[in-house]
């Protein structure tokens, strides 16, 4: 049975109510950090479970909770979290990890290196930039394969 893992990054106190719409259905969610506010992970959890990591705006007592980095296994495939892709210290590969989920940048990238997807899902807060409101869904299929779809919101 295939399984559809939400990812999320850079909300910066603002959920949407696309991310509701978007996210039905999913098993997990993964929140890339740039949570923003305290009620964001909340809300989330009404639709699926949560792994949420602390960004750099997560400075709050409510943020001390969250961890810099996690690590989950979900449907048979492992995930790496961090926000800032830049500050990745760990090898991937070495540690059998399959999907590397990351924020930050506001900006999405769905890359495959060595074998190991590199998935930004973009911002789905305030928009900075000019660069569209987006977050991200991964299907993984009963082989393995890998299917990650960018949803933008703001269209």
């Amino acid at each position: 049975m295939a399984v559809r893992i939400g990812l999320i990054s850079d909300t910066h106190g603002l959920l949407r109510p696309e991310v509701e719409r978007c996210l039905a259905g999913v098993s997990h969610i993964i929140h890339a950090g740039d949570i923003g506010a305290p009620g964001i992970v909340e809300d989330l959890r009404r639709i699926a479970p949560v792994t949420a990591i602390k960004g750099n705006v997560d400075t709050g007592k409510w943020a001390k909770c969250y961890s810099d980095t996690e690590t989950v296994r979900l449907a048979g495939a492992c995930f790496y979290v961090l926000h800032d892709l830049k500050e990745l210290k760990a090898n991937p590969a070495q540690r059998g990890i399959d999907v590397v989920i990351s924020g930050h940048s506001h900006r999405v990238k769905v890359e495959t290196v060595g074998g190991i997807l590199f998935l930004n899902p973009g911002s789905a807060g305030p928009r900075r930039f000019r660069l569209p409101i987006t977050l991200a869904t991964l299907d993984l299929d009963e082989s393995g394969v890998l299917r990650p779809t960018i949803h933008e919101l703001d269209r």
